[in-house]
């Protein structure tokens, strides 16, 4: 059923008349106090492009009013699709991950520097010439975290890991963190002869350190060309259950997403399920009430937000949300939901804003939605 969920909209972080306003691939987490943190990638001229930094945003209220930007984590590289997770006493953990530098020298350039507005041209070309001398250590990419003991007052230094996906690990009930995520541009991969696969990594020490614990089947008649940015979860019988971003030809409407479950803690895995909705990619919340969430951008007129609810734990998707219909075009997405005090749910994600008079600025924010599930 296709659900209009009214929700209230409002802004996370939205920049104007400056450069480099770019921003995009949030992620949000709530402790026990209820304040709210939201991290994106911010300081942007363009979808890629080197200059991103890690940025993280408070809220005491709930959504009503956020920090300006905490700039949390800032490399020579590009330090996009920030993901969060909240583990409890002051403890948090931020993911993203870099392209390395050579796609902004050569494959990206000219795009980077067409994309910039007037004012940005000067600075993108003297900052991009740069690029040229940076020390080859930092030149790789791959995919990164940071731990936070204090509520993001403080943070360990990088460490890298051999997956990424948009929102990071998820915390399980016994305090172990669950990875899902897709292996690329990292020197410590496993097997870095068999390049993109899907796999779970465990922490057992509050993501420090991690474990490969199992892989991922894809289905036969596709390549992993065509899967990325997966998310999963723990449910309450302590299966996890996985989404995974699907794309391309063969995929349902070329963009959407599958669903897997694994029964012994991410070492094997079911057969992949298409969820045959158009959107992607997937961000899953367990909402108290039971119901199961999944989040997606949808990158088809009508443009915007989604929001799939299962209501038997993943096994089929009855209810479709509309969250927000107001995009202009693809280059929006990635929402992320915590439930709130009352019930209700706050999704954040990225997309370009409108204003009331239909306005729409030339760079994407990062916004949110507060809506309900029905009664």
């Amino acid at each position: 059923m296709l659900i209009n969920a009214n929700g209230i909209h409002g802004i996370v972080n939205r920049v104007q008349n400056a450069l480099f306003t770019y921003q995009g691939w949030p992620s949000v987490a709530r402790d026990e106090k209820g304040t709210l943190y939201a991290v994106a990638s911010s300081f942007r001229v363009e979808h890629v492009c080197p200059f991103g930094k890690t940025a993280m945003y408070i809220s005491r209220d709930e959504g009503k009013t956020w920090t300006p930007p905490i700039v949390i984590n800032d490399t020579y590289l590009d330090d996009r699709d920030a993901g969060i997770v909240y583990m409890g006493n002051g403890r948090m953990l931020v993911t993203w991950f870099a392209h390395p530098t050579n796609n902004y020298l050569n494959k990206y350039f000219n795009s980077i520097v067409n994309s910039a507005q007037k004012t940005e041209k000067a600075p993108v070309l003297g900052m991009l010439s740069m690029y040229q001398f940076v020390p080859e250590k930092y030149t790789y990419g791959g995919s990164f975290i940071r731990v936070s003991e204090d509520y993001g007052v403080t943070w360990s230094e990088t460490i890298q890991v051999p997956i990424s996906a948009p929102h990071g690990p998820s915390l399980c009930k016994d305090g172990t963190l669950v990875y899902l995520g897709k292996e690329h541009w990292s020197s410590t991969m496993e097997n870095p002869e068999i390049e993109s696969v899907i796999a779970l990594y465990a922490s057992n020490d509050g993501g420090y350190t991690w474990q490969r614990r199992g892989l991922c089947n894809k289905p036969e008649e596709l390549s992993w060309d065509n899967f990325h940015e997966p998310h999963v979860i723990e449910l309450p019988n302590g299966r996890l259950f996985g989404t995974i971003r699907a794309q391309g030809d063969g995929v349902y409407r070329g963009f959407s997403v599958y669903s897997t479950v694994s029964e012994d803690g991410g070492i094997t895995w079911s057969e992949w399920n298409p969820l045959n909705v158009s959107g992607s990619p997937p961000h899953l919340l367990l909402h108290s009430s039971g119901a199961l969430v999944c989040v997606i951008g949808r990158r088809e007129a009508p443009f915007g937000q989604r929001a799939l609810v299962s209501y038997d734990l993943g096994e089929t998707w009855e209810d479709e949300y509309i969250l927000n219909d107001l995009g202009i075009d693809t280059d929006l997405g990635y929402p992320a939901s915590v439930e709130l005090d009352d019930g209700s749910i706050m999704t954040v994600y990225y997309q370009k804003y409108t204003d009331e008079n239909g306005k729409t600025d030339p760079k994407c924010s990062i916004l949110y939605t507060r809506w309900r599930l029905k009664e």
